[in-house]
């Protein structure tokens, strides 16, 4: 037993020497067994820093660097997104809401018109395709890729639910923006125009779909009434009832004369 109480004693000497007492402060780095990045190279605000010649830590960006999203004519040309655009602002086309519900249509900061919207539906399309066709398929009808490998309930814009009579474009913006369920916001990646964009080629799917259902529908329903309309194979006409005997003409009578005489 007193070799327990030998090793013992040993073992928590050893410990306290080596790992100090609790609070106790060290003038030598700390041993680190999993360093856990702790330590690795980055330039800290307004620090000196050694890596570099001068010692300065900031440094210019490169020369003709752009912010993200951002061109010389970005106002102008759809895609040119500038920087602030990513949100922080107020206002229907910010956020999707007017006052304390949502709005709908394409706000007036987009300044369409007949002949540049179609650029924006466009835009939309290529936008969708990036962020949105993995999931809720390219026309929209939640059959995208990752509904094969499990990802439930992704929304299907062609049911009822997702019209513009029950689901404002002003709620579909946010939703990009802030995502919903198992839906991640998309605010930092895609730019408050390009969100409008998306919204925009969305109802042209759904538009597009409804149209196309009716053109369907309305194709069958003459086909179904020519098919009525048509008589049944094989029946044969009845002759009218009391209809009188047609009356020979001289030429058929003629002949039956001279077979007389």
């Amino acid at each position: 037993m007193r070799y327990f109480f030998l090793a013992y004693a040993i073992i928590a000497v050893l410990f306290v020497g080596i790992m100090g007492f609790r609070g106790q402060k060290f003038h030598k780095p700390p041993v680190q067994i999993f360093p856990d990045m702790d330590n690795q190279d980055k330039l800290k605000a307004q620090a000196p820093s050694t890596f570099f010649a001068d010692r300065q830590g900031g440094r210019l960006p490169v020369t003709e660097t752009q912010p993200l999203g951002f061109n010389e004519e970005g106002g102008i040309i759809i895609g040119g997104i500038p920087e602030y655009e990513f949100g922080g602002q107020t206002g229907y086309y910010y956020s999707g809401h007017v006052g304390d519900y949502y709005g709908t249509g394409m706000p007036e900061e987009l300044s369409l018109t007949t002949g540049n919207a179609s650029e924006l539906i466009r835009r939309g399309e290529e936008r969708f395709g990036i962020y949105c066709a993995v999931c809720h398929g390219k026309s929209g009808d939640g059959m995208g890729i990752t509904g094969r490998y499990g990802v439930p309930a992704i929304a299907n814009f062609h049911l009822g639910l997702f019209q513009p009579e029950t689901y404002p474009d002003g709620r579909m913006f946010e939703v990009i923006g802030n995502g919903k369920g198992m839906m991640s916001g998309y605010k930092a990646n895609i730019p408050v125009r390009d969100r409008w964009a998306i919204v925009s080629y969305v109802r042209t799917l759904q538009a597009a779909k409804i149209s196309a259902d009716a053109a369907a529908k309305e194709a069958s329903e003459k086909e179904t009434s020519a098919i009525a309309e048509e008589p049944p194979v094989g029946a044969a006409e009845a002759p009218a009832p009391d209809a009188p005997a047609p009356e020979a003409t001289p030429a058929e009578a003629e002949p039956a004369a001279e077979a007389d005489q």
